[in-house]
């Protein structure tokens, strides 16, 4: 694929968060939401893609834009064929609240190439690139903190555990203490928890826990250009998920899904942009003059490469779909 195509991935991400940040704070997170996909729907138009969305905001009949299946892209008959996975706004509560870590996020690979992910739940570990291949989502907790902890030269009670702060995470929670890791809770956002593991600076060492299905995929791009590892299992909790899950062409539901599977090949790109300021990145910042400062990350899996970018928007320069 066009390596140009980081930098327009981010124009789309740049794009979701300048419409939704202005909803910082104002409780309503739905008004956030629909801002960043309206936002992220109109400049994927503008893109030289044939794309597909295999991950977005819910079925057709759900939600009238980014939804499974739309065709989205300029639609040009030699335009490259992908598989797109969004979240316009990973943390609409967040945002809502005028809490950190709500970032725009897009995943994009070759035409099947990334996993139709059904809308439910998944189990999940990740763990940056120094812990590639010492963890198993199928072993004992205790034996993979202890071969992250000797992989990454720590004591294991240095290493720094996240994982959402949910009830169905107290027993994992236990352990852990019993264990004598730390652990940082977070209350939404799984792509942005899962992608801090794979950054030192971060302080994150590895995630743990059950969260969205699709974001599992989102992050497992993410995790595969920044040399890292992904595992997850599906939690289908009713016979209708399962169901839903073999319609989809997942018939074992207890399969480990490991990178491969998640995203196939190299040819991955994975671009976000803060929307409120947060561990990774800095959210929109509104200057005066119809002004803003956006922070985003584009990573590219063939080269590994990893570019963060800072840029200065003149909002009336702009064309209205990018503001």
């Amino acid at each position: 694929m066009d390596r140009d195509l980081a930098l327009n991935l981010v124009r789309v991400t740049e794009a979701a968060a300048l419409k939704s940040a202005k909803y910082m704070g104002r409780g309503d997170k739905n008004a956030a939401d629909q801002a960043a996909v309206d936002g992220m729907r109109k400049m994927f138009d503008t893109i030289h893609i044939n794309g597909v969305v295999v991950i977005g905001e819910g079925e057709m009949d759900e939600a009238p834009m980014l939804y499974i299946g739309e065709e989205i892209g300029c639609k040009e008959q030699d335009a490259t064929e992908v598989d797109i996975a969004v979240d316009p706004l990973d943390g609409t509560s967040l945002i809502a609240k005028g809490s950190p870590n709500a970032i725009s996020v897009v995943a994009l690979a070759p035409k099947g190439c990334l996993l139709h992910a059904p809308d439910m739940y998944m189990d999940k570990l990740a763990v940056g690139s120094k812990a590639k291949g010492v963890v198993d989502i199928n072993a004992p907790l205790e034996d993979n903190l202890k071969n992250v902890a000797r992989a990454l030269n720590k004591d294991i009670s240095d290493l720094t555990v996240t994982m959402l702060d949910r009830p169905r995470h107290e027993a994992i929670i236990e352990k852990v203490r019993k264990l004598g890791a730390r652990i940082k809770l977070f209350g939404e956002g799984d792509v942005a928890a899962a992608i801090a593991a794979g950054f030192e600076h971060t302080g994150v060492d590895i995630l743990l826990g059950i969260g969205g299905a699709p974001e599992g995929v989102i992050a497992a791009v993410a995790m595969k250009c920044m040399g890292g590892d992904f595992q997850g299992k599906l939690v289908p909790y009713s016979q209708q998920e399962k169901d839903r899950c073999r319609r989809m062409g997942i018939s074992d539901t207890d399969k480990v899904l490991y990178m491969d599977d998640l995203v196939k090949g190299n040819e991955a790109y994975f671009a976000a942009t803060g929307v409120s300021d947060g561990e990774l990145l800095k959210g929109v910042l509104y200057y005066g003059n119809r002004r803003a400062k956006t922070h985003s990350i584009i990573m590219r899996a063939e080269t590994g490469t990893i570019r963060f970018i800072e840029a200065i928007h003149q909002l009336d320069r702009k064309p209205e779909y990018a503001i």
